[in-house]
């Protein structure tokens, strides 16, 4: 307690000086002042830790200056010092903030126990904030460091994912490049389309992936160079289900899983291998499916060369409304030409599915 400050504001000179130097005995520091403009003045120089104060003094009384001291520090506590008759005045002074009152005239005992219970108070307060706020801090930290750790877990987990893209290409020589071409397409009608960032991670994944259950398919059926037949279709078509299943049960791609299971469904319903219909299909998937016509058709086929974007474009105009979602083919038609020549030319190296690096 020998460290805190009190001030003591009384327009009696001899009241200030007898309860300076008790307080001092008690090894206090303190000054004092003649009424409540001098305490202002003497607050705004100085740090006080509590202000003793009469209720009544000219210029400024004591419920002046509390009013006062509660809008400038309200950790600073206020003790009232007041006569007999005026203990409804004091009450009132509670009300608005005082911390406690002493009549006059007191004993020194009720004077030392007012003050260090006020200045336990006040220390209590401070305890508590800087507790607080070390807590918050801490907990800012932590949360900080966890995210850097979730951000590690999963830059770790899309690493082994574009891995198996790789080996995918290796599976299916003819399309290789195609799944991060689609997944940068997919990207940019999505941010055109302004859907929620948070989504462009898992919709990322799953334009990635969206062919993983061809791991699946016979390699004669796979890479067969000419139409496949009845039973063969059938075969293929089997990767939606198969790609499904295979993410389902990886927690932080269900939702890339959904996507997967709905890329060939088409918006009029005649796709597979549920026939969803319209909106019934996943924005993602609707999504995917233009993108996904698009690097079809202006890339190289062993039995055609890569048609021009210009026909892509009409194209898929054309078949807005059955194979593919009329919004999404809107925003698809808004977007320029030179834009997927950039994408196509540029794809991100290295590819990153948790951040697409697509500006549109």
């Amino acid at each position: 307690m020998q460290n805190n400050r009190i001030l003591i504001v009384d327009d009696e000179e001899a009241i200030r000086e007898v309860v300076s130097s008790l307080l001092e005995a008690q090894g206090f520091r303190c000054w004092s002042e003649g009424n409540g403009l001098e305490a202002i003045a003497h607050l705004k120089a100085s740090a006080i830790d509590l202000v003793l104060s009469d209720m009544v003094m000219p210029e400024m009384d004591g419920l002046q200056l509390l009013s006062w001291v509660r809008q400038h520090d309200t950790d600073i506590p206020v003790i009232m010092v007041t006569a007999m008759h005026d203990v409804s005045t004091a009450l009132e002074a509670i009300r608005n903030g005082a911390y406690d009152y002493i009549l006059k005239p007191f004993e020194k005992d009720q004077l030392f126990l007012s003050v260090r219970r006020a200045l336990d108070h006040r220390r209590l307060v401070l305890e508590n904030r800087n507790y607080q706020r070390n807590l918050e801090q801490e907990v800012e930290q932590r949360t900080l460091a966890l995210k850097e750790a979730l951000n590690q877990l999963e830059q770790s987990y899309d690493e082994t994912l574009e891995a198996l893209g790789g080996a995918l290409d290796l599976k299916d020589a003819e399309t290789e490049g195609h799944c991060k071409r689609v997944t940068t397409f997919t990207i940019a009608i999505a941010k055109t389309m302004e859907i929620d960032p948070e989504l462009l991670p898992q919709l990322a994944r799953a334009a990635f992936l969206h062919d993983i259950g061809k791991m699946a398919i016979p390699d004669a059926i796979l890479r067969k160079p000419g139409p496949l037949d009845s039973e063969e279709r059938l075969i293929m078509r089997k990767h939606c289900d198969i790609g499904y299943k295979m993410l389902i049960r990886i927690p932080f791609l269900r939702k890339a899983a959904e996507i997967v299971l709905a890329h060939q469904e088409y918006y009029d319903g005649t796709g597979y291998p549920r026939g969803l219909r319209g909106e019934d299909i996943p924005l993602g998937a609707r999504i995917f499916a233009v993108a996904d016509a698009l690097d079809a058709m202006i890339s190289d086929r062993v039995y055609r060369r890569a048609l021009s974007i210009e026909h892509a474009r009409k194209e898929i105009e054309r078949c807005s409304g059955t194979q593919f979602d009329p919004k999404v083919v809107e925003v698809f038609l808004s977007m320029a030409d030179s834009l997927w020549v950039e994408l196509r030319e540029n794809v991100q190296t290295p590819f990153r599915l948790a951040a697409p690096a697509v500006t549109v």
